[in-house]
């Protein structure tokens, strides 16, 4: 029963990803408007959460090296957001969250090479099959197929988004998922917020409407995931939520009428296939 938290949080987020693309969609809505107000929205509903739950939140969680890894978590989560919005306002969405999910491949070796307990090689090979069916479906007359706007953003994703993950892995190992989305929300609302600002006064009625939703939603979303982290691990996490790109990649094209990619959907078929020989196995 345990990829129930995992497939439940790949649904609210996938269900986010959509909506952050409809509101990207709407005229004089840029990545900087998005920015400038979501994340103070993100902030206050996983405060919500937070003052719902009360967990444990103590000056002892930030002391030694678990000040600098939140720090760094801080900084990491930043510029994902950063590069990850820029490229979503620019390229479709089905192209962003198919991109999105190579960064499983170094996530799952990374987690397999720095903690024991993530070394099962049944999981890792499924986990690792599925991502790469992902590379495949990109691939076209012998060259990855890719945006020139994207590119940056797939460098990031291969590269450096993975550490996020490894950070996160070893942060909970003492802190309760809610409170450290709180902490990490909260900082990166108070550097991104003023920062982006002056970007949100143009939004329209509908635009806030929506972004309330879409927030409200991932913060329930990546609260869920750090809880299966703790539970499942970060390998078999990281192989159920490839249901979140599955997802949105459907949606793409039923409601966001996006061209339909015969070999992007038999790499999600695959995805789904790998799913579900973990749970049997």
């Amino acid at each position: 029963m345990n990829f129930i938290i995992p497939t439940i949080s790949s649904i609210l987020q996938a269900s986010s990803f959509t909506l952050d693309k409809t509101i990207l969609s709407i005229k004089n809505v840029s990545h900087k408007t998005y920015l400038g107000i979501s994340f103070p929205l993100t902030f206050i509903a996983t405060l919500l959460i937070f003052l719902i739950f009360r967990p444990p939140l103590t000056l002892d969680l930030f002391v030694g090296r678990y000040f600098w890894l939140i720090l760094a978590l801080i900084v990491l989560v930043i510029f994902t957001n950063l590069i990850f919005y820029n490229a979503l306002k620019h390229d479709k969405l089905g192209e962003i969250q198919t991109i999105d999910l190579l960064r499983n491949v170094p996530l799952i070796l990374f987690a397999g090479f720095f903690f024991p307990l993530e070394r099962d090689l049944l999981v890792i090979s499924l986990a690792l099959i599925a991502s790469f069916s992902i590379i495949w479906s990109h691939w076209e007359k012998h060259h990855f197929v890719i945006a020139k706007r994207t590119f940056p953003f797939l460098m990031w994703t291969i590269l450096m988004a993975p550490f996020t993950g490894i950070i996160m892995r070893v942060l909970l190992e003492v802190w309760n998922p809610i409170s450290l989305q709180l902490i990490s929300d909260g900082a990166i609302a108070l550097i991104l917020g003023p920062l982006f600002f002056k970007y949100a006064k143009k939004i329209s009625k509908k635009g806030i409407l929506l972004l309330l939703l879409t927030n409200l939603l991932t913060s329930i979303a990546w609260i869920l995931y750090y809880f299966s982290f703790q539970i499942s691990g970060i390998v078999f996490t990281v192989l159920i939520f490839s249901l979140q790109p599955l997802l949105v990649y459907l949606a793409s094209f039923i409601f966001l009428k996006e061209k339909h990619h015969w070999k992007k959907t038999l790499a999600f078929v695959i995805v789904l296939a790998s799913i579900t020989l973990a749970q049997i196995l």
